[in-house]
């Protein structure tokens, strides 16, 4: 087990914060492909967003006190070359298609997978490593996002397209509706029309996280609910629902800047696939190195 900071980004908002010690295994998968996977400590957390937060909507609360335990999560998307490799491995439950993504490169995230295929993903590495991976639940998922901040992002008040890859120009919809290409006092920044190997924007959060805003939607583990009325409180997946639909975090780097706050909730079906859509995973902690 190896132990190393996380360089602290360098931004245009004037934070600087000194880099948490992260604690990382590396899960190797093939010659020269690995998986890194980063401690998660436990802790708490008030999930969802306040009422006065830019872009909220009413799925993002009622804000709740939820106790996370420690876990592992991949410190990046799923990769193409990482993809590649376990759709290799002895079918679990269905097929995977070694190579889906829209967008190629082997250090780019995967895209254009189904919550069904990461499901199989996870089952199939699961089986390989003997060890327990799966999709993050939403809550696992904002908590390691947040890294114990507040803020819409956890860089702060706003973001910048040298911190994510997401559609940093304005995108008119119709006549009515127009999405920024900014949030709140933030600047508007480039488009890149395409995802980013992921990594490349060197700003993790101070868990060593890369690219939790915007480069692909993540799949979690949680089907879809209006509101938190009655959401779990100790970190598990909300997974009774009678809607066929799954959460996705994060953004995209088709969305503008506000859906790719922390606290922000999409939702697709299980089938789903397009180029803005990956995932990435975690580990419960027992049986690891």
């Amino acid at each position: 087990m190896v132990s190393a900071p996380p360089e602290s980004p360098q931004t245009q908002l004037g934070i600087e914060e000194e880099p948490a010690k992260v604690t990382f295994f590396l899960e190797p998968l093939a010659e020269g492909v690995e998986l890194d996977m980063v401690q998660i400590p436990e802790g708490e957390f008030d999930m969802g967003s306040p009422p006065e937060e830019l872009d909220r909507t009413e799925a993002e609360g009622p804000v709740h006190h939820v106790q996370v335990p420690s876990f592992w999560m991949s410190s990046t998307p799923i990769t193409q070359a990482q993809w590649r490799v376990v759709a290799g491995f002895e079918q679990a439950e269905r097929e995977l298609e070694p190579d889906p993504s829209n967008f190629k490169g082997d250090n780019r995230p995967v895209e254009r997978v189904s919550w069904e295929d990461a499901v199989e993903f996870c089952q199939r590495l699961a089986n390989h490593t003997q060890l327990p991976y799966r999709l993050p639940s939403e809550a696992e998922w904002e908590y390691a996002c947040r890294a114990y901040t507040t803020t819409p992002f956890y860089f702060g008040e706003t973001i910048t397209t040298d911190l994510a890859n997401y559609r940093g120009t304005d995108h008119k919809i119709n006549d009515t509706t127009t999405w920024l290409g900014y949030y709140g006092r933030g600047p508007r920044g480039e488009y890149r029309e395409e995802t980013t190997p992921v990594g490349q924007l060197n700003a993790p959060n101070q868990f060593g996280l890369h690219d939790m805003y915007g480069n692909v939607w993540e799949w979690c583990l949680d089907c879809w609910h209006e509101n938190y009325d009655g959401a779990p409180t100790d970190g598990t997946a909300w997974t009774e629902s009678e809607d066929n639909e799954y959460v996705l975090r994060g953004g995209s780097w088709f969305h503008h800047p506000g859906v790719c706050r922390s606290a922000c909730r999409a939702r697709y079906s299980p089938g789903s696939r397009y180029n803005g859509l990956g995932f990435r995973i975690v580990c419960a902690p027992r049986g690891l190195p």
